[in-house]
């Protein structure tokens, strides 16, 4: 499947979420059908991630579809091109992120947008938390930067933890 047919069909799924949302099938397990499922596996993408940021979208305006989009291109490229398009076995709770006070160089969210974008990358983020959530995106914002830049940030940084954080501390003027 080319770019063009992917990111059409995501639009269709997308569309389709928002139009169940909007008719009251407000939980991933409703507002996608089996095939819109194994479309969405085929791109390293979960009907709870895409639900999650329909749901947000509906509620609080943000994140767009450009911006759901550019997230998941980023996603789709790190599945099929590190991850050769398999699901990693990898299970991780929500209790295992840094909690949303830790800090990093006196910035308090930074530890755990980290590793939540590590996890997004590597599809491995539990049900419960969302890439891109009300937390994420005002933070971003202040750090001049938004949804789609850090997870590129992050992959192209790998490990190197020291080198988002002065990164991140760059774009915000710090």
């Amino acid at each position: 499947m080319n770019t063009n047919d992917w990111q059409t069909e995501f639009r269709k799924v997308y569309d389709r979420g928002v139009a169940a949302w909007n008719e009251g099938r407000r939980a991933p397990q409703t507002m996608f059908d089996g095939k819109d499922a194994a479309f969405l596996a085929t791109i390293g993408c979960t009907t709870q991630e895409l639900f999650d940021f329909v749901d947000d979208f509906l509620n609080y305006g943000e994140p767009d579809f450009g911006t759901t989009l550019a997230v998941t291109v980023i996603r789709r490229d790190y599945f099929l091109n590190i991850l050769g398009g398999k699901r990693t076995a990898r299970a991780v709770s929500s209790g295992d992120l840094p909690a949303k006070a830790a800090e990093v160089d006196g910035i308090a969210w930074l530890p755990r947008i980290i590793a939540k974008a590590r996890l997004k990358l590597r599809g491995e983020l539990p049900a419960d938390l969302m890439y891109g959530c009300g937390g994420d995106r005002p933070f971003l914002r202040k750090m001049n930067l938004d949804l789609p830049r850090f997870l590129k940030l992050v992959w192209e940084c790998g490990d190197d933890t020291r080198r988002i954080v002065e990164a991140v501390k760059k774009s915000a003027g710090l």
